[in-house]
């Protein structure tokens, strides 16, 4: 967690001076203890910051949140850091859930932790505190992994012991990246689940399954009997490609194993009769390329 930094002096900021946050000047300008520590903040005077990786807000949990800060206050403070140059401003790094619950409960000040974080600071925090909650959805919480490896230069096992969850967690929630976007939208909405779309990870025909798997209320063990079901001929696929589905143990064991060191799909095809195969490597974007190329080069 963040508790670490949390300040043992408590500043209350008079919420009567709010109007004076309209205001544009350094916020050097402003009192030192307004910059660090524990503050009690007018809520308009925080803006949400960029670094956000939650899209969604379930607003009847953002109702029932805001019904408990009603009857017993705002406990955990949010964290913000003072605006660059305006005066009596703040950007909310973590704890975006509290505000926005807390302007539905029409507190007119919240307590806050404030911290003089740089860009790249205030972004990796608001990561690593998002991931950390269990409230993300999956493709949230896989690209919150992405950033913080891409951006960050962290590794799987260093994430693994901060965030307190497996690598074969992070790694197979990193798969879920490769997926198309449309169907990435329909983890992120609810309508379908990581186990459902999970089988169709690197598939040519991953949308269309998606749909269908939604439309028919597949399980999760129906949606990967359908993904790997064999295509007839008029599919145009290879004998190699229409093997996939009866990989052997050893192919499925080489797959899980550079899917974990990588953290991105791979998918081997190999053909018996031929004795050869090919391996596809399947990333989301240059960065993740370069990581790719990085472990690869170390291996």
């Amino acid at each position: 967690g963040l508790s670490s930094l949390l300040g043992d002096a408590a500043v209350s900021v008079s919420s009567s001076d709010a109007s004076a946050g309209t205001a544009e000047q350094p916020a050097a300008a402003l009192p030192a203890a307004q910059l660090t520590g524990l503050v009690d903040i007018p809520i308009e005077w925080i803006n949400s910051g960029p670094w956000q990786p939650r899209r969604r807000f379930d607003i009847a949990a953002l109702e029932e949140l805001a019904d408990s800060i009603r009857s017993k206050g705002l406990v955990q403070p949010v964290l913000v850091r003072a605006h660059a140059t305006k005066a009596n401003r703040y950007e909310l790094i973590a704890g975006e859930r509290r505000w926005r619950a807390a302007q539905m409960a029409q507190l007119h000040n919240v307590p806050a932790i404030v911290r003089d974080f740089s860009d790249e600071e205030a972004y990796e925090v608001a990561l690593i505190e998002n991931v950390q909650r269990a409230d993300l959805n999956v493709i949230e919480e896989a690209e919150g992994y992405r950033q913080l490896i891409e951006n960050f230069g962290y590794k799987q096992s260093q994430l693994s012991e901060i965030i307190g969850k497996s690598r074969s967690h992070i790694a197979n929630l990193m798969r879920l990246l490769g997926l198309p976007d449309d169907v990435r939208a329909l983890v992120t909405d609810g309508s379908l689940t990581m186990g459902q779309v999970r089988p169709l990870i690197g598939h040519d025909d991953a949308s269309a399954l998606a749909r269908d798997i939604m439309k028919r209320g597949l399980n999760a063990r129906q949606a990967e009997a359908l993904a790997t079901k064999p295509r007839g001929d008029t599919s145009g696929k290879s004998s190699s490609q229409k093997s996939a589905a009866s990989k052997s143990a050893d192919i499925r064991a080489i797959e899980n194993m550079l899917e974990n060191q990588l953290g991105i799909k791979t998918d081997i095809i190999w053909d018996e009769q031929r004795q050869n195969g090919r391996m596809t490597l399947t990333f989301s974007g240059l960065k993740q390329l370069e990581h790719v190329l990085e472990k690869l080069g170390s291996i």
